[in-house]
């Protein structure tokens, strides 16, 4: 009995100190959440559904070892994503901004529209205005007006043509001020065409021209006048810009990933807009987790010191040699952290080797494993199985050695499971090599290649100190703006190469065989 006594005493106690002891570490963890909260930003926290398979670990640091799977415990099915109160302002601003360039852009296309509709109805109307009103008193034209009137119709429909692939193409970008070349022309267009009415109205309108041959000529060569119009316009929007004139050197500014570029004759804006279509296929997609350095460095980082000279007079040189000493510890110890990243580097190269040797070999295990059916082939119908259905069955096998790999490459956010078995279904109904299903995943590809809710920023800001109107020069800065990265763009001109002739008579091409006591021949 005094055992049973002392036994259920000791089991009470333990228990109420354990009981005790979760209390505390929820008081604990309540505390520190509440000092994190009062500490930050005001922020409202948005929870979105989370990826089954991928969870997004970007920023932790891997320091586990290879059975992680067996040992840990994953919680998904949401993420959680906070938003301050200035990126709320920011994003009404952008609203704003994007409702009034959708407004700017929507006027443009209207004035030209109705400028083009003007420019090939002019022709036609001064044909028919003389045949409705007085076309009684015409002088009969006979066959130079017939082939007047074809040449008219094929020039109109060469004009429509070439107007609609020049001007009417999809826009890809909207610039922040008007295209100088663009309305120049539209300005020429309208003027030529005021112009003709101007002086139809004077001559013909007023005066009742009867001859009516003069009348069609006249309309053909405001036909003439349009197509040189749009023979300007191509050498001026399309030509001019081919023959290069300036080297670019754009560079990301948070991993220095750089491109160079040749461009020609072209406004800034026109070039920034160019470098973006360029971006996406050119660079790497940008992942800030291979930014940060690696915790084991940052942790033995030491902040600067203050020392304090707590005693009373004549201790100045005790305390300024306390000092030097203590500042002289630190350095030395800041000195020693390139050895820490070395090593950190050198085990994170192991480590990715190891599992990239272990996804290609549970990926080429993983294929053997099916096998296109011929016709000819008779299975039972249980057997069978669509892409979709096959890349569902291999993907288990290789799940985890795909999930280890991304996690260590810190490329989990851009790899979802539903991407992943698109792209394994593609390889699966082409008939692709394991090798071509792995290179997505082995080598970090462009921007373009991943789905466009990661990389896709829908307005970019030109920041520079040149208007944007103005053509490229020699030295000119500009910066491509999004939320966490910028595009640094800087100018060089292409030297002028001044290059001289020199003639050599192929018969000048003669040796002579110098042989001395100690050449062997």
């Amino acid at each position: 009995m005094d055992n049973e006594s002392q036994y259920s005493g000791y089991s009470y106690k333990s228990g109420h100190s354990r009981s005790s002891r979760k209390h505390r570490d929820r008081r604990e963890r309540h505390r520190s959440k509440s000092r994190d909260g009062s500490r930050g930003d005001k922020s409202v926290t948005i929870q979105a559904p989370g990826e089954p398979l991928l969870d997004n670990e970007s920023t932790r640091g891997d320091e586990r070892d290879d059975n992680w799977g067996e040992t840990t415990t994953v919680v998904t099915g949401t993420s959680e994503h906070s938003i301050s109160h200035d990126d709320i302002t920011r994003i009404t601003k952008d609203m704003e901004d994007s409702a009034h360039l959708d407004c700017s852009r929507h006027l443009g296309v209207s004035l030209g529209g109705a400028l083009a509709l003007l420019s090939f109805l002019t022709p036609l109307a001064f044909m028919l205005l003389p045949q409705l009103l007085w076309g009684e008193r015409l002088e009969p034209c006979g066959t130079p007006c017939e082939g007047l009137f074809i040449s008219v119709a094929f020039k109109l429909l060469i004009l429509l043509l070439g107007s609609w692939a020049l001007f009417f193409r999809r826009p890809k970008a909207f610039f922040p001020r008007i295209f100088v070349f663009r309305a120049l022309l539209m300005v020429l267009v309208f003027l030529l065409v005021v112009s003709y009415w101007l002086f139809y109205g004077v001559r013909i309108l007023d005066s009742h021209d009867t001859n009516y041959q003069g009348i069609v000529q006249y309309a053909v060569s405001l036909v003439d006048a349009l197509l040189f119009v749009h023979y300007l316009a191509v050498v001026l929007l399309e030509l001019r810009q081919l023959q290069p004139h300036f080297t670019l050197k754009v560079v990301r500014s948070t991993d220095g990933a750089s491109r160079f570029y040749n461009v020609g004759h072209l406004s800034i804006q026109r070039v920034a807009v160019w470098i973006l279509e360029n971006y996406y296929h050119d660079f790497p997609v940008y992942n800030p987790a291979l930014l940060n350095l690696p915790k084991s460095v940052l942790s033995k980082k030491m902040s600067g010191f203050k020392v304090y000279s707590l005693g009373e007079e004549n201790t100045t040189n005790n305390s300024t040699s306390q000092s030097r000493a203590v500042i002289a510890a630190a350095a030395r110890r800041r000195d020693n952290s390139h050895n820490e990243y070395y090593y950190e580097e050198a085990e994170h190269e192991r480590r990715v080797r190891k599992r990239r040797a272990r996804l290609v070999v549970a990926v080429e295990e993983a294929f053997t494993h099916i096998k296109r059916l011929q016709e000819e082939d008779q299975k039972n119908p249980r057997e069978i199985m669509d892409p979709r259905e096959a890349a569902q069955a291999i993907f288990a096998s290789m799940a985890r050695a795909m999930q280890k790999y991304l996690r260590t490459t810190k490329q989990q956010p851009y790899h979802t499971m539903e991407s992943i078995l698109q792209h394994l279904e593609f390889c699966i109904t082409h008939d692709m090599t394991p090798k071509a299903f792995l290179e997505r995943y082995l080598t970090a590809g462009p921007t373009i290649q991943y789905h466009k809710d990661r990389w896709l920023a829908k307005q970019w800001t030109l920041v520079s100190e040149e208007p944007v109107t103005n053509g490229l020069k020699d030295g000119v800065v500009f910066v491509l703006k999004r939320q966490d990265f910028s595009l640094v763009v800087s100018t060089k001109k292409i030297p002028f190469f001044k290059l001289s002739e020199e003639f050599v008579d192929p018969k000048s091409h003669k040796f002579v065989m110098r042989l001395q006591s100690e050449t062997s021949v």
